[in-house]
């Protein structure tokens, strides 16, 4: 599988895109996106691609979250 790289304009933009592609996991799977970190970094699910995949969808998400809380706080 070749990797591919998407550039945002923002941090919001990219937020947003990963938010999108969480929503489509917890769809898919009917669980939360948090839930299902908890289960997969427990080792109680399979390291097949696409929980691999929604896995570093969902730290990359927690990462631009904080990036923005914290350029938030810094301002206030």
């Amino acid at each position: 599988m070749r990797k591919q790289t998407t550039r945002y304009t923002s941090p919001i933009d990219a937020l947003i895109a990963v938010a999108k592609r969480l929503n489509t996991y917890e769809i898919r799977h009917g669980m939360d996106s948090e839930d299902f970190f908890n289960e997969y970094s427990q080792g109680r699910l399979s390291d097949d691609a696409a929980f691999v995949e929604w896995a570093n969808d969902y730290r990359h998400y927690v990462e631009i979250r904080k990036s923005i809380e914290k350029s938030l706080a810094d301002v206030a």
